[in-house]
């Protein structure tokens, strides 16, 4: 026994004194950073050598500490390429938790596949990727590439702490590029996070962090990439896929991305103007002849991607779209471009981030950016946005993917930010009118017609389109807070001119009326329930944001069983706070009829850390009156 715990006690004591001379080792990391972190960045070393328009190198050398299962995902051991972006070198070497070489994993061990995915019809881009199942947590990943590439129109942006769970224990960016070029920068966050400037002359500049503890995500926070540390980096002169391109502003590159990009795009076969001018007949408003067109290209087309060369940024041509009846979105929204100009109605190409959570283009720093096309029309002093690769969307509407943010409209004139379509928030309305009726056993029986607008239509439409068990799990799911749902009848109102989508629903469901003793106790509101959970967030840091306010009305009768009498009704109640409105009113009509009305307004905005317990004491509030009970007694 005593050998064996002195070979032991030998064992523990050389892995501890080789983990002491090791970088590596997770004795070396100290415990602030391990606070809420899945993951370690030991270091990451970044060095980017623009050496000319066509020419640019990027070399990554970064160490991530594993701390468990979840914290893979902050290895990033992973290059794209395509014809003009090679990999020269790409390696990296796994040590266990002492930091004790385990494997070493050379470039031809890497995964390499291609970048096309079920919703891409084409790629030419390809990922190389390390694939690497760990025997046990801790360990750490040594990862270091080198990349070369022609595309001198993206600079890799400088993110040191790039998600949440993740702490940093140092992070270096170096940069060096030719002064002919026009090099600029812009800092986002820097002060915040004690980001040091090392070195800057006219053709280099250097920057590091030391520390950056990991971040836990907050409910209803603004986007990571405004909250954290940023370095925003562009070329006046600069190489996109084999064509020179020269802007300094937003303006000039509309101009550019007009003359050299989309130029000869919008060329159609004579028999498809024809048969375009045909459609819109007589017709002389820009606006109606849009929206014939635009039903078209709806009936004509369907979504798929295509990333082949220049395809990434460039548009297929619009005579290739109309014989294939296919694109992506840069390829239908010019198609769409090149029919409306067949009829004499201007628009314009446009670029923005398409999201459910609001980006806008940095209307202050040029650099290329953006991950969708939209088409914008003129309309008097305002614009249209269409949105060319739904085949389901009513003409002009955006909410939830493309609405309220800045975008960049290609004109030939110029480039121009404008901001698409906002939603305010009491035109984002749910109106619910209905009944239902208890039974003396506490079975309900219902009907609601429910109509939605605004951003409430856009989240509402696609109901029409699932399969019935689908429809199925969306009720019940609506609706979680009656038990033992049955559906009934099921029809569905889909306005696009009016954009306003209505649902005529029948249910059913037993013991919805809870039956102790004498009595039945019941929640009033059985259709609308508040379901929002908002967590609560001890010493919350980030200031939060309602992106899209909304505004619901119900009035619906309730039918009381016979038999039964009146204990106990709810009071009406008011609240009303920065924040929004809500209210409820119980109207007895008589003996066992009542009428409830209910009105919830959430306003729109962002607040500071300080106001998110306001605003959750101000939802709870809600949900707790809204599962308010009455109570019968058996005559």
């Amino acid at each position: 026994m005593k050998n064996l715990c002195c070979a032991l006690f030998f064992l523990i004591f050389t892995s501890y004194s080789f983990a002491q001379k090791n970088d590596y080792s997770i004795l070396k990391i100290s415990d602030s950073l391990k606070d809420n972190a899945n993951a370690v960045v030991r270091f990451d070393l970044t060095d980017i050598s623009i050496l000319s328009q066509r020419n640019m190198v990027i070399k990554t050398d970064r160490a991530v500490t594993v701390l468990n299962e979840k914290g893979a995902r902050a290895v990033n051991a992973f290059e794209s390429y395509n014809k003009r972006t090679s990999v020269k070198n790409i390696e990296a070497t796994i040590y266990d938790a002492f930091g004790n070489e385990i494997k070493k994993i050379k470039k031809k061990d890497f995964k390499d596949v291609s970048a096309a995915d079920g919703a891409t019809l084409a790629s030419d881009g390809r990922y190389i990727y390390l694939e690497y199942t760990p025997i046990s947590y801790p360990y750490t990943v040594v990862y270091s590439s080198e990349i070369e590439t022609s595309n001198t129109a993206f600079i890799p942006r400088w993110l040191p702490l790039d998600n949440y769970f993740v702490s940093v224990e140092k992070s270096v960016i170096n940069v060096k590029y030719p002064n002919a070029l026009g090099f600029r920068k812009k800092e986002s966050q820097f002060s915040v996070f004690d980001i040091k400037k090392t070195d800057e002359t006219d053709t280099k500049l250097s920057y590091s962090v030391k520390n950056i503890l990991a971040h836990k995500p907050e409910d209803y926070s603004p986007a990571f990439s405004e909250l954290y540390p940023k370095l925003t980096m562009s070329l006046e002169y600069f190489n996109l896929e084999g064509i020179d391109g020269n802007a300094k502003n937003w303006k000039e590159y509309g101009k550019w991305f007009s003359e050299k990009i989309l130029t000869e795009t919008i060329i159609l076969p004579e028999e498809t103007k024809s048969k375009i001018k045909a459609l819109v007949g007589n017709e002389s408003d820009p606006i109606k002849k849009a929206k014939i067109i635009y039903h078209y290209v709806q009936e004509k087309s369907r979504y798929v991607s295509i990333q082949l060369g220049i395809g990434g940024f460039k548009p297929m041509l619009a005579a290739d779209v109309d014989r294939l009846g296919y694109g992506d979105c840069k390829a239908l929204s010019n198609y769409t471009r090149a029919l409306l100009d067949a009829v004499g109605v201007p628009s314009y190409y446009t670029e923005l981030y398409g999201d459910n959570d609001l980006r806008d283009i940095d209307e202050d720093f040029f650099a290329i950016e953006g991950n969708h096309a939209v088409l914008c029309i003129p309309d008097k002093e305002n614009y249209v946005f269409l949105e060319c690769t739904s085949q389901y969307d009513p003409f002009g509407y955006q909410a939830n993917f493309t609405d309220n943010r800045k975008v960049i409209v290609i004109k030939p004139e110029g480039g121009e930010i404008i901001r698409t379509k906002i939603y305010e928030p009491r035109s984002n309305a749910q109106i619910s009118k209905g009944n239902y009726s208890l039974d003396e056993n506490g079975v309900f029986s219902g009907v609601i017609n429910i109509s939605s607008e605004g951003s409430q239509y856009g989240r509402k439409q696609q109901i029409e389109r699932f399969h019935p068990t689908e429809k199925e799990k969306h009720y019940k799911d609506y609706w979680s807070n009656i038990n033992n749902l049955k559906l009934g009848r099921i029809a569905f109102t889909n306005d696009k001119e009016n954009i306003r989508f209505t649902e005529d629903v029948q249910l059913t469901a037993s013991n919805y009326g809870v039956i102790s003793g004498n009595k039945m106790i019941f929640t009033v509101d059985a259709f609308n329930q508040n379901s929002e959970n908002v967590k609560r967030v001890r010493n919350r840091k980030n200031p939060f944001q309602i992106q899209r306010g909304y505004s619901d009305t119900d009035e619906i009768e309730i039918n009381l069983p016979t038999g039964f009498s009146i204990e106990f009704l709810p009071q009406n109640y008011e609240l009303k706070g920065k924040f929004g409105e809500y209210k409820t009113e119980i109207i007895k009509n008589d003996s066992n009829k009542l009428i409830y009305k209910r009105s919830m307004f959430l306003n729109k905005g962002k607040y500071s850390n300080k106001e998110y317990d306001e605003y959750r004491l101000f939802m709870e509030q809600v949900s707790r009156n809204d599962n308010a009970k009455i109570i019968l007694t058996k005559n």
